[in-house]
């Protein structure tokens, strides 16, 4: 019962929030206007600014900001144990990350769809915004490295899931085409897409797995030739068209979403109600000291930087003000896209965290696997005997060597986190009496269309920044859509293959800066939030707070790892981009101190921003 009441009290709080406080945020704060004219109607092009309904910029919008954020953070921060992971996630999505998100979707929409550091120039200063722009640039290429090589070890580890994911390009584009061009309706076509999305699931688990074979020999590893596949197909996706393969695509996966999220939550509830799953039992609320590594980071201020996506993330503002804001068809609908958003994908992290303790708990999976990027087992002790409750979960989060010795908190990688997830919820589907195989095939999926969502978003994104960047530093080459798609690819593919051992461990070399990175760029969208908010004499404590917090607690972690590990390690790589993204933010500070006094009470010029007192 303990696992059940945990699921309903956090739904129940997230409903609550978003008919009290987002509703607040909304007509108080905000003021959104139904009347107003926004970017999709005033800049229409067919391309980027489309007019769309709220059901489908939502579900755009929910699986940009997801991808596999609200999965990796929580299932790795539950090694401190679950209750501060829960709280964090619950009180962080709504007091912080909602408002961060909606705040930077409003600014978006009322300054002709501008990215956030567009935005950040006219409310701070001209200099702050290059500041700014040189932050997201270094994000998103930390992103794009990151998230294509998550999704090459998802294929490599489940190769059943590979073929739905592909299948999953042309049924959207398909119905892009048809809604757009031939004037079609759209919910009956996108479930239709999810019925051949479920078929291809079922065929890649039981007739057509997609396994490359392994050559660790080989510069090509498996590893290695879906990161630039994914990379080439990210081009593409950058440059087509948003209503033509993004917007069908995300509608088909929200659908996607929302089934798994429901068979999930039965599952969960009837494995809680029959004692099968009990949270208590198989994981610590709080974990002992003796169940740590001694080289684990403090939980104090890692936690607030491990889970980003699902609490508070920075990549959230580029969503908002890159993509969302050009297809937002009325500005009220900015409360359920923004806010609404944000605690759905709190929501999935409160199941994740579930599944990961509780769901691994019933020690149903037993999983080794192998794929160019090292050897796990799961769920079973060293005769091969299945584990159950505690002794399951101990299985997934202490880490093993390769040659079996207990291993520290490096040791802790990303696959591991991904099954955890993956192989806890399919144990809840299993409860419903759907195959374990079939299971597991269908959260590997749902996992790998999350990030291939990141993936291409953040391509089309890192195109905006670059774009912006040209045109305020007059490269003209980098203005063109092309140029940049290609230079955004490249960077990406060369941080992803290009920096660590072997090929195709560079993004898993910077994903210690991922999570500090993104949570700057939080504190930072908030910083610029702060200053709308300030010129137009409205209450700033709602943003204020959260703003301190997250730039605070990730330039703390990052200071952590540059003085603790990267500096004693000579982690060059890391210790560039870390030295260079702090750099950059106490500029940005110092700008914001400079102009706080000046801008109290005066708006920002007018020009581009139809203004709304």
């Amino acid at each position: 019962m303990s696992t059940l009441f945990i699921a309903l009290a956090s739904m129940i709080g997230f409903v609550v929030a978003y008919n009290t406080y987002g509703r607040w945020l909304s007509s108080r704060l905000f003021a959104l206007d139904p009347r107003a004219l926004v970017p999709s109607h005033e800049l229409r092009d067919g391309v980027d600014f489309v007019p769309t309904r709220r059901s489908v910029i939502f579900g755009h919008h929910f699986t940009s900001i997801a991808g596999t954020g609200p999965i990796v953070g929580p299932a790795l921060a539950v090694f401190w144990g679950w209750l501060p992971a829960l709280l964090w996630v619950v009180f962080g999505s709504i007091l912080i990350g909602g408002v961060h998100d909606m705040a930077a979707l409003v600014m978006s929409l009322r300054n002709r769809g501008q990215t956030i550091g567009e935005i950040a120039g006219r409310l701070i200063s001209p200099r702050a915004k290059v500041l700014f722009l040189g932050v997201l640039a270094l994000a998103l290429s930390i992103v794009l490295a990151i998230f294509g090589l998550v999704i090459a070890i998802i294929f490599a580890i489940y190769p059943e899931s590979v073929l739905s994911v592909w299948v999953a390009m042309p049924v959207a584009i398909a119905i892009g085409y048809w809604t757009y061009k031939k004037n079609g309706a759209l919910l009956i076509p996108s479930l239709l897409g999810l019925f051949i999305l479920y078929a291809a699931v079922y065929v890649g688990a039981y007739y057509c797995p997609l396994e490359l074979p392994a050559n660790e020999s080989s510069f090509f590893t498996p590893v290695v030739v879906w990161t630039l596949a994914l990379l080439v197909y990210a081009f593409f996706a950058s440059v087509l068209p948003v209503w033509l393969l993004l917007q069908p695509r995300d509608y088909i996966n929200s659908h996607q979403l929302y089934v798994a999220l429901a068979m999930l939550v039965v599952g969960l509830t009837i494995a809680s109600l029959t004692g099968e799953a009990d949270l208590f039992a198989s994981a610590p609320a709080i974990a002992e000291r003796s169940n740590v590594p001694a080289d684990a980071p403090p939980i104090l201020p890692f936690l607030f930087i491990t889970i980003a996506c699902g609490a508070c993330s920075g990549f959230h503002c580029l969503v908002s003000s890159g993509t969302t804001s050009k297809q937002l068809a009325c500005e009220t609908d900015a409360q359920a896209v923004g806010y609404g958003a944000m605690l759905l994908e709190g929501a999935l992290a409160v199941l994740v965290i579930l599944a990961c303790c509780a769901g691994i708990g019933m020690g149903r999976v037993e999983r080794t696997t192998e794929a160019g990027i090292g050897k796990y087992t799961y769920a079973v002790d060293a005769s091969g005997a299945e584990l159950k409750g505690s002794s399951a979960w101990r299985s997934y989060y202490r880490a093993t060597k390769a040659d079996g010795s207990p291993g520290g908190w490096q040791d802790h990688k990303l696959p591991q986190k991904l099954a955890a997830f993956i192989d806890g919820g399919a144990n809840f589907l299993g409860v419903l009496g759907v195959p374990l195989k079939f299971s597991v095939a269908l959260m590997a999926v749902l996992v790998a269309c999350f990030a291939a969502t990141t993936l291409d978003t953040a391509t089309r994104l890192q195109r905006y920044v670059l774009q912006e960047l040209g045109s305020t530093m007059r490269v003209k080459p980098m203005t063109n859509k092309y140029v940049a798609t290609g230079l955004a690819v490249l960077i990406g593919a060369a941080i992803a293959l290009g920096v660590g051992e072997k090929p195709g461990t560079g993004g898993m070399i910077l994903w210690p800066l991922f999570g500090a990175t993104n949570q700057l760029l939080a504190g930072l969208a908030l910083m610029v939030a702060l200053f709308y908010l300030v010129r137009r004499s409205k209450p700033i404590a709602f943003v204020a707070i959260p703003m301190l917090m997250m730039l605070v607690m990730p330039a703390w972690a990052m200071t952590y790892d540059l003085l603790y590990h990267w500096i004693p390690d000579r982690s060059w790589t890391l210790i560039v981009f870390g030295l260079g993204i702090l750099g950059l933010q106490f500029w940005m500070i110092v700008e914001g101190t400079l102009m706080w006094r000046k801008s109290k009470g005066v708006l920002e010029e007018a020009g581009l921003e139809k203004q709304i007192v």
